[in-house]
């Protein structure tokens, strides 16, 4: 029972899955990673505006967010998965799969509202797979996921083939590509708002958010602690598999195609932007803030690249770079911080000794 409140009162010293209250609020919110990559975002798109002819124009915005959509919406269930120290890797594969889920139905003859339907509950269907595996089989959601991720990637190529579905519905297509006004802010950025907003309320301001940032900091410990870590994290790979459908169903009617291999490739870029806004690889640390400007980053660095003609395998190389500097980075301050009170303090202890 010691060690159990001793690890309790513990905890949110090793790591700031909660905000130091008795820190003035200014410094709570200003002095983090998260900050740091939204002035990253602000550098990045002023500099590309200023440098790059017609990167401010509205089209471009409204390319930007058409793109980084399907990014945004599945970076809000994995951010609440990694904070519980699992990953996903199957998301691109659940996207994948809903997308020709969709097709095949309405191809098949159904209301594409009603193969929308579907296609998410074949999404919460995924989600609960990896959930089981997870959480009663207790396998490791690493490997999990990998073996969903090419098993659902199957599935879809099989339905398929090498087929591809086309001629949706004018009125979904239209819909989900439009702009309020002269803005170059797409409708389907009120979803996504909506969405996030849900997300932060659930992850910062809730019981079982909470419960998450306990699971990832001390699994044993959050047990102990009341919470239910086995069903929270069951419920949070039926939420990544719910949200991912949803992504595959705004793919679908983004580009008008329903093919097997669609958004192949997705989860990494959307685990480069989860751990760039600031979110631990090893659990119980995070903010959906950081990570919202984590994605728009990373979509902002591959338009502007786009803008001056680099290729898709440079991006892709610079999306990895990301990746491994948002992996690398916390442990080098960590080091860093540690090193310069330990000079210090030998320099401290060398001084009486000189002046001798």
């Amino acid at each position: 029972m010691t060690d159990s409140s001793t690890s309790l009162h513990s905890a949110p010293s090793r790591s700031r899955a909660y905000p130091y209250y008795s820190s003035p609020a200014w410094k709570r919110f200003l002095l983090t990673r998260e900050f740091a990559v939204v002035i990253a975002l602000i550098i990045v798109a002023v500099g590309a505006s200023t440098s790059i002819r017609k990167f401010s124009s509205p089209l471009t915005l409204g390319y930007l967010l058409l793109d980084a959509t399907p990014i945004l919406l599945i970076a809000l269930p994995m951010t609440l998965i990694l904070i519980s120290a699992e990953i996903d890797l199957s998301v691109a594969s659940i996207v994948g799969l809903s997308n020709v889920t969709l097709g095949a139905l309405f191809d098949a003859g159904w209301p594409v509202e009603l193969a929308a339907l579907a296609a998410l509950v074949l999404g919460i269907l995924c989600g609960a797979i990896n959930g089981l595996l997870v959480t009663v089989v207790g396998l490791p959601s690493l490997a999990v996921t990998i073996g969903t991720l090419a098993l659902f990637r199957g599935i879809a190529v099989g339905i398929l083939g090498t087929k591809s579905v086309v001629n949706f519905p004018e009125y979904w297509t239209t819909l989900t590509t439009s702009i309020f006004g002269k803005s170059g802010i797409p409708y389907v950025i009120v979803l996504v708002v909506i969405l996030a907003l849900a997300f932060v309320l659930l992850l910062h301001f809730t019981p079982f958010g909470r419960g998450i940032f306990a699971i990832g900091r001390n699994q044993e410990v959050a047990a102990f602690s009341g919470v239910k870590v086995q069903r929270t994290k069951f419920i949070l790979f039926v939420l990544s598999g719910l949200v991912s459908a949803l992504a595959g169903i705004y793919f679908t009617f983004r580009y008008g195609s329903a093919r097997g291999d669609n958004a192949q490739g997705l989860e990494l870029t959307v685990i480069a932007a989860v751990l760039l806004g600031g979110v631990s690889i090893f659990g119980g640390k995070g903010a959906l803030h950081g990570v919202l400007a984590g994605v728009l980053l990373i979509g902002t660095l591959q338009s502007a690249l786009r803008f001056v003609n680099v290729t898709s395998d440079v991006i892709n190389i610079v999306v990895g770079a990301l990746l491994v500097a948002s992996i690398v980075s916390p442990s080098f301050f960590a080091w860093l911080k540690g090193k310069i009170p330990r000079a210090a303090k030998e320099r401290a202890s060398k001084a009486p000794a000189n002046r001798g």
